[in-house]
């Protein structure tokens, strides 16, 4: 009994270890021209994913519904619990510089852009590989998404280059 007691603390200290040794993302960068999202500590880059865009990829987001995805610096503010989509992280869009543009040409900026996972009950990825199919989001497949999150903090800033 206490051989299993001693080799159960051995196991959970050392995912305790793995867990505290995991990087933490201090930034966030896309590049929307490469399809590349890369998470950044330290100014080093250990990770990077291959990522779909807004189906308008090219320009800055200027309006609720022109597919387009936004360019900036922003920060990732919460995670959805009740995403559309297998599991999302909030970008802060629009920020004051979008409301301020949207206000002085009288449109609604939009909102509600993620990094997000596929559609929840379509397991298809392939079908959306290599395509800008999302409505201003940046999307990954599943797997990559649930790693982004472990990865990426809430509070996150994140920047969103042409």
């Amino acid at each position: 009994m206490k051989t299993l007691l001693f080799i159960l603390l051995v196991i959970a200290s050392q995912s305790v270890m793995a867990f505290s040794d995991r990087p933490t993302a201090d930034l966030v960068l896309v590049k929307k021209s490469e399809r590349k999202m890369f998470l950044i500590k330290n100014n080093t880059v250990f990770r990077e994913y291959s990522i779909s865009l807004g189906k308008q990829p090219v320009g800055h987001k200027q309006q609720r519904g022109d597919y387009r995805t936004p360019e900036g610096l922003y920060t990732v503010d919460f995670r959805n619990r009740k995403s559309r989509y297998h599991l999302s992280l909030h970008i802060n869009y629009p920020n004051q510089q979008d409301k301020l543009r949207a206000q002085q040409q009288g449109v609604d900026p939009g909102g509600d852009i993620f990094i997000h996972g596929l559609p929840n009950g379509k397991n298809l990825p392939l079908v959306y590989k290599g395509v800008d199919w999302t409505r201003g989001c940046i999307a990954v497949n599943n797997p990559q998404i649930r790693e982004i999150a472990q990865y990426v903090s809430d509070g996150t800033p994140i920047r969103i280059a042409p």
